[in-house]
């Protein structure tokens, strides 16, 4: 592997070159994306990975999901972008005992971190039973990196992601872990787990609420299971299974996909509600389903857990302007609840780029890559335009569905958190990249590039300068010929169809 070099000031040099000839502005805001990723590099003495991706919400406490996420776009400028080795920060705390250092907090802390401006206060990690998504970040980053040696060690060395799957299938008290703000509130059950909107990540989400506007901001029922967290933490064995099988450990492969179907059994068994066809949190005592649509139901997508039955009914229900479609597609809460703001309210229908990323990589498995093309294009044309329209001209932790705008925090009285790359930078790059312009699938480990080529452009589309492995390479398309570039050999499989893509320059037609 090259030598990293994190937050080089030449970053641009690493990072893929979308090629869209009919929408230029696209590749100007994909840069400013990545812009104001670079500017949430942060170097802090005494952390165990250093420099690190801020997720830009405060500085006293550090997030699971939010990291997790950033290392989904970051991923593709792994020499600058340290994403996934941020994860050290958590696995460093909770399995190896140390402790992240002290800062100052300034006066725009928020009072609830209870950190006093000018008083030295320990960085701690917000919340440990936060979405369980490592397994996932650290596969999906392999993909691009091809590093052997880093699974190897994380696997039988570290064993961090085997340690984090326990844990949270033996919570069976809140507990505070060490270097922790916050108790946990997950509770493991045999068909699977309590919690609660905070730990979730979906804040003020209206799931366990019994009646239309119970009034409650924050109405977690506790004899709810959800949904997002069994599927987590079914997708967390699969990918450790998938890991296992890079390294070819069969043994372990299928120990982990054993975990993996046994939870697919499951949720399949437990979750899905046959007459509305979607699936449910469910009541622990009699497992009566919760019906309240929301994102979160789109978690059994990217875990592989539903049949392709299933995957066309959320495939309808994404598409449905009633439901999860309309002007910004794949909104936190169906649009005919009756808790959904127009102006987000944060989880009661606010758009968030994270949980809408999960959702077209989930779909995209299901090989529904025109659907897939045609509702990422729609959310990155939304985005788009609320950064040329709104002011200030940002990127914004949330979206309101609708009138091209920031959304509302929880309580509705103000926008959401301006410059957030973070994880909305998943939008102008990952989204774009992945689904927009339809490489949806880089594999260094079998040397493959695959390419849903899109139908609904004109003019040049591609990418250039991508990275994956040790090879670099450009791919662009016009009027049905494909010229590539490539310093090393690779597969490139294009609507399926595969192509021997030689080292240097070769043209071929489509």
């Amino acid at each position: 592997m090259n030598q990293k070099k994190f937050g080089a000031q030449n970053w641009n040099e690493y990072v893929p070159i979308p090629v869209c000839e009919e929408f230029p502005q696209y590749e100007e805001f994909y840069f400013r994306a990545w812009e104001l990723a670079y500017l949430h590099i942060k170097h802090m003495p005494g952390m165990p990975q250093t420099p690190y991706m801020d997720e830009g919400f405060c500085d006293t406490l550090i997030w699971i999901w939010d990291t997790c996420f950033m290392s989904l776009f970051s991923k593709y400028a792994q020499q600058v972008f340290p994403g996934v080795e941020t994860y050290n920060n958590f696995y460093h705390v909770l399995y190896d005992g140390k402790s992240l250092p002290k800062i100052i907090p300034s006066e725009t802390e928020p009072k609830w971190t209870h950190a006093v401006p000018g008083v030295p206060i320990e960085i701690r990690i917000n919340i440990a039973d936060n979405p369980p998504l490592f397994a996932w970040g650290e596969y999906e980053n392999a993909l691009i990196s091809g590093d052997i040696a880093h699974i190897k060690e994380l696997l039988y060395e570290k064993q961090y992601l085997q340690k984090y799957y326990d844990w949270f299938e033996n919570l069976k008290t809140n507990t505070q872990p060490h270097g922790v703000f916050l108790k946990t509130c997950l509770i493991a059950e045999d068909i699977g787990y309590r919690w609660e909107g905070g730990c979730s990540g979906m804040d003020n989400t209206p799931r366990g609420r019994n009646i239309p506007h119970e009034g409650k901001e924050r109405p977690n029922n506790p004899d709810l299971l959800w949904i997002d967290a069994i599927c987590q933490q079914a997708m967390e064995a699969n990918m450790i299974s998938k890991l296992f099988k890079v390294v070819e450990d069969e043994e372990n492969a299928a120990l982990w996909q054993g975990k993996y179907l046994a939870k697919k059994d499951i949720v399949n068994k437990y979750y899905w509600d046959n007459e509305d066809k979607f699936y449910y949190d469910i009541n622990i005592s009699n497992h009566d389903f919760c019906k309240v649509m929301t994102i979160a139901s789109f978690w059994p997508l990217i875990a592989e857990i539903a049949s392709k039955e299933q995957a066309d009914a959320l495939l309808s229900h994404a598409l449905n302007p009633q439901t999860f479609g309309g002007v910004v597609p794949l909104v936190s809460l169906a649009r005919n609840d009756g808790d959904f703001y127009a102006d987000g309210h944060y989880w009661r229908g606010g758009f968030w780029l994270p949980t809408a990323y999960m959702a077209l990589k989930g779909l995209s498995q299901y090989q529904y890559h025109e659907e897939v093309q045609l509702t990422a294009h729609k959310i990155l044309k939304y985005i788009l335009k609320t950064y040329q329209n709104y002011e200030p001209h940002s990127i914004w932790e949330c979206y309101a569905p609708e009138g091209y705008m920031p959304g509302h925090t929880a309580c509705g009285d103000e926008v959401v958190r301006k410059d957030f790359c973070g994880w909305s930078a998943l939008g102008p790059i990952s989204i774009y990249i992945e689904f927009v312009l339809g490489f949806h699938t880089v594999n260094a480990f079998e040397r493959v590039v695959e390419w849903a080529l899109p139908k609904c452009f004109t003019g040049e589309i591609g990418i250039k300068n991508l990275h994956f492995g040790n090879i670099i390479t450009d791919i662009v398309e016009k009027d049905g010929v494909c010229l590539v570039a490539s310093n090393r050999e690779y597969t490139l499989k294009i609507d399926g169809k595969p192509f021997a893509i030689r080292k240097g320059m070769q043209e071929f037609y489509l």
